[in-house]
Order: C-alpha cells, then structure tokens, then sequence
C-alpha cells in the first residue's frame, strides 16, 4: 500500500520565502508492523546478509550481536542519496545495549545483494537490550516529501522569522516548526528529526560537515504530527517499530561522500 502525506496546510514558501533555501526532498520510510523477508526493504526485519560473513557484533560488549535496525533496496526508494559504486543496498545495525550516555552503537554496511547468495540467519537479540532499543519487524512503504529546515535555520533567520512565525501560529493554530517544516518519522536523506539544538558531525579525515543519511525515530506520529499522517493512516491508526529511544527520540546517521570509504558517524536527542 502506498502512503500520501498530506499537503502543508499552509502554504509555507508564501507565508516564510525566506525558508525556500532550505527547502530539501526526504523520503519518508513508513515502516508498518508485517512479516518482510530478507530480500524485503525493511525496519527491524531480516537482512540479506552473507552466510559467509561474520555477523557485525559490538565493539563494545563482546559477542553481543548487533541488531538489524533497516535494510533499504536502491530500487525502492526514489533516487535521493547516492548509493556508492557497485552497492544496490543499505544495511543499518546497531546495538541495542546500555551504552553509558549513548542509546545505542550503530553499524552501516553498503553492499551488492547480487552477490550476496546464502543468506545468514540473524543470531537472537541480547538479552539484557535496553528497553525499546529492538525495532519490531516492519515493512516499508517509502514516499518522497519536501521538507524545510526547522532547528537547522541560521539563527539570524530565526529572529528574523520568530514573530511572523508566532503571528501565523496565532490565527491559524499552525506551528512553523511542528506542522510545517521538517517531516517526522524514518527518513532517508533530507533534514535530521532534531528535537533540539542540531550537533553536524564533521568528517575525521577531510574534515568537511557530513551529509544526513537515515533519521530512524522512535515514532512517526506523537502529540500534534498528526497533521503528517498519511491519509491512508487516518481513520484506523498503524502499528510501527515499536521503537523507545531515550524520552521517544532518534537516532541520526550521517556519512561522508567526498571521502572513498564513506565513513559515518551518529547523533540522537
């Protein structure tokens, strides 16, 4: 089943041109409770990963596993995040072990699935994984959206925009940053999901801001973000990952494409 976010409900580039600039396409994921199978883009289901490959396990828990956290097949989604050479498949796992101040310890795996052949079975979560850290296992019914930057505008345009913003907000009961700006949910590409004050990892080696891959969030619909639920989702609700990350919060990754081996890095409120 498709899904169709429904339109801003104010047209946002009239009221605030000055966001036009930060206006970027996402993908939204749409992961819903089912049964997908390993070839399957994915939240929380199996991987197509390589019987002959060693299962990803923490760096910082010996011999805990990793869990598979998405699986998304280039072919099902629109053409928004470069794929690197060769690769026709992302992979996102993590571990969903206490890790002092950090929710969890995520891993990206960029592969052919051609060429991955047998398929390993995925060992059982960790026992003692922190609550909510293990997405239930969803399909994906991905849908390009545009979006504005929310917590990522210059501050200057803030204070430039804050009262317009709260004028509009006043007469309409729409909020810039809730109802209009940066779409909730997993995502691909796009804007992070912030839920305060953005921290932009830098590249270790070329030292240049990364770029947003995947937002992964606890949920897609809390509080007033109804008005971003699809409309197939409006009169008889959803079950999703079931995910809890910290006080219902995300996790953002992010890579770097100017560098050959891509590397990644992450951040979550």
């Amino acid at each position: 089943m498709t899904r169709r976010t429904p339109p801003r409900p104010l047209p946002v580039e009239e009221l605030f041109p000055e966001v036009v600039p930060f206006r970027r396409d996402t993908v939204r994921l749409h992961p819903r409770r089912g049964e997908p199978a390993p070839g399957d883009s994915s939240l929380g289901g199996p991987l197509l990963w390589p019987a002959g490959e060693p299962w990803p396990s923490c760096p910082e828990h010996s011999g805990s596993p990793m869990v598979a956290v998405v699986q998304i097949h280039r072919a099902d989604v629109p053409d928004l995040v470069p794929f690197p050479a060769g690769c026709d498949l992302l992979q996102v796992l993590w571990c969903p072990l206490y890790h002092g101040d950090r929710w969890v310890v995520p891993a990206v795996h960029w592969r052919s699935a051609a060429a991955v052949g047998p398929v390993r079975q995925a060992p059982p979560a960790p026992a003692r994984a922190g609550y909510g850290n293990v997405p239930r296992p969803c399909v994906l019914h991905p849908e390009l959206v545009p979006e504005y930057a929310s917590w990522d505008l210059p501050q200057e345009l803030w204070d430039e925009l804050e009262d317009r913003i709260d004028r509009v907000q006043r007469e309409t009961g729409w909020d810039y940053q809730v109802h209009l700006s940066t779409a909730p949910g997993s995502k691909l590409g796009g804007w992070p999901g912030w839920g305060q004050d953005p921290v932009w990892p830098c590249c270790p080696g070329c030292r240049r801001p990364m770029d947003h891959l995947l937002t992964v969030e606890s949920t897609e619909e809390s509080g007033p973000r109804w008005a971003w639920t699809p409309a197939e989702d409006r009169d008889r609700g959803f079950e999703g990952a079931d995910l809890s990350l910290g006080d219902l919060g995300g996790v953002y990754l992010f890579e770097c494409r100017s560098c050959p081996d891509r590397p990644f890095a992450h951040r979550f409120d």
